[in-house]
């Protein structure tokens, strides 16, 4: 492993972390200003630190600075900032210049050793994705699923003949089509993509096969089409079970012979395209329909690829995952963001509707959005609602079954009173205890609201005074938990676990009621 370095002109600092890290077998190196560090960094045979851990205010360079210029030439390298100077403007800055963490002096050496540890592991994380990332072919996917893919594609490496690629939307069609197209006999000549959906019909004609001028209203010079375009390369025909009928007798001419008029021309034009279809829809059904023509079907479904959706593949998330947070960051011009494996154990139980077209967009939200450079599970957007049922994955909309609602403390097992308009029945009915009339009130109890009460109050009243009758300094903090963990769990009984309408319920955020879960050990 690359040594830890560590820059600091106290020397019984780096005394001090030096002895502590060498007992952890975690290798280091010292330096007593930035310069010197810098100078290291520049000599090719160095091989570089596993994490630099920096003081921020030497002679000869801050660690600002320092910090700057390293991320510029390591942007993956985490990087600790040390300061006796522990002011909101050091803070502020260490994390804008991408530091791993801030660590203010004087500081407890386990806690210093521990942190310089999750360093260590980030940055061989960080290794690991590099690698994949510097490797990645243009598809990226381990499941069985891909794999057939992969090999259909390297089948077909050498072939000409038309493909018919089915999926569901967003699963990565014109990805598919695009390989195709690169690894065939045809790899030099154009790749010309059109989805036959999105323009509208009197338009997609001479979209297609091109108009001479004065075809048409607005047709002032002669326009190539599509098919023209991608002579003596690949045509892919994205979403072609929506092709208007009447096109669909055209287009099979053209895969008939090769040959088409432009519109309002008068001249045969011969073009040479290898054509890829792809459809989400059943094109068995639609020719039942009769809404597509059952010749062409015939013509285009010469050999059918089936891409999975991304739920038939969720071993493929977390590196689709780590490559999306990538390529968002390398388009914005920022630090790539890195994520938990919670995160990524969220994720990997999301439905995903859109397919890698909504993880790809979910990762360019995360990168603008996440508040830091780590996503943890409450940092996914609103859409993300994990669920697991049996386990199986459920699909986006789906529930999550009710939590038991555990055994807990005297006193506490019953949550809320009844009275107070702001709860839904259902909630009600889950927090609110039995109510006590005057009768069953303590003898000398004060009259003064003679409003009725509820077996919680009761029960919160005992066990304040049981444990206010011991030693114990934290009567708040327990009760408090207590009371939040009972809250918590009725709201998402009578919700069916869903915890944005349970949060919702509570009158919290969605963020604030992850946190509490997650604190409160009730996942």
């Amino acid at each position: 492993m690359k040594p830890i370095w560590i820059v600091d002109d106290d020397q019984s600092i780096r005394f001090v972390l030096e002895k502590a890290l060498l007992r952890d077998n975690l290798p280091t190196r010292s330096f007593t200003n930035a310069r010197d560090v810098l100078t290291a960094l520049n000599d090719e045979s160095d091989r570089g630190p596993q994490v630099l851990v920096s003081d921020i205010r030497m002679p000869g360079g801050s660690g600002l600075d320092l910090l700057e210029k390293v991320k510029a030439k390591l942007p993956g390298l985490p990087v600790i900032i040390m300061t006796a100077y522990s002011d909101l403007d050091s803070a502020v800055s260490a994390f804008q210049g991408g530091a791993f963490e801030y660590l203010p002096k004087p500081f407890d050496l386990p806690k210093a050793v521990e942190l310089i540890r999750r360093a260590v592991e980030e940055s061989q994380r960080e290794e690991v994705a590099e690698e994949h990332i510097t490797d990645a072919p243009e598809m990226l996917g381990q499941a069985p699923a891909m794999q057939d893919v992969f090999r259909a594609i390297g089948r077909l490496s050498q072939s000409n003949v038309t493909v018919m690629i089915t999926g569901e939307s967003g699963s990565g069609k014109e990805l598919v089509a695009r390989a195709l197209h690169k690894h065939s006999p045809r790899a030099n000549g154009p790749f010309v993509a059109i989805n036959t959906a999105a323009i509208p019909k009197d338009l997609l004609e001479s979209e297609l096969f091109g108009h001479e001028r004065g075809a048409f209203t607005g047709a002032q010079t002669m326009r190539r089409g599509r098919f023209e375009q991608a002579d003596g390369g690949t045509l892919f025909l994205d979403e072609i079970g929506d092709m208007p009928f009447d096109l669909q007798t055209r287009l099979l001419r053209v895969l008939s012979d090769g040959h088409f008029y432009r519109v309002g021309g008068h001249g045969a034009v011969k073009t040479n395209v290898r054509v890829i279809a792809a459809t989400h829809q059943n094109l068995e059904q639609r020719v039942k329909e009769g809404v597509f023509r059952e010749d062409l079907f015939h013509r285009l479904n010469v050999i059918r690829l089936r891409l999975p959706a991304l739920r038939e593949r969720r071993e493929d998330i977390p590196a689709l995952t780590r490559h999306f947070l990538q390529q968002s960051a390398a388009q914005l011009g920022v630090e790539p963001k890195r994520i938990s494996e919670a995160a990524l154990a969220y994720l990997s139980e999301f439905g995903f509707p859109g397919n890698v077209r909504q993880l790809e967009n979910i990762c360019h939200w995360l990168t603008v959005m996440a508040p830091a450079q780590l996503i943890e599970p409450k940092d996914l957007p609103p859409e993300v609602d994990v669920v697991a049922q049996g386990g199986r994955q459920a699909p986006i909309g789906a529930v999550r079954p009710a939590e038991p609602v555990p055994s807990f403390p005297a006193g506490l097992a019953e949550a809320l009173p009844r009275s107070g308009a702001n709860h839904s029945p259902s909630l009600s009915s889950a927090l609110a205890g039995p109510m006590l009339d005057d009768a069953e009130l303590h003898a000398g109890e004060s009259p003064a609201a003679h409003a009725p009460v509820s077996t919680w109050e009761l029960g919160l009243d005992a066990d304040a005074h049981a444990l206010l009758a011991t030693d114990r300094c934290d009567v708040w903090d327990e009760l408090t938990r207590r009371f939040e963990s009972r809250l918590i769990l009725a709201a998402l009984a009578s919700t069916r676990g869903r915890r944005i309408e349970a949060a919702q319920r509570l009158g919290i955020g969605r963020n604030t009621i992850t946190r509490k879960i997650q604190e409160l050990g009730l996942e």
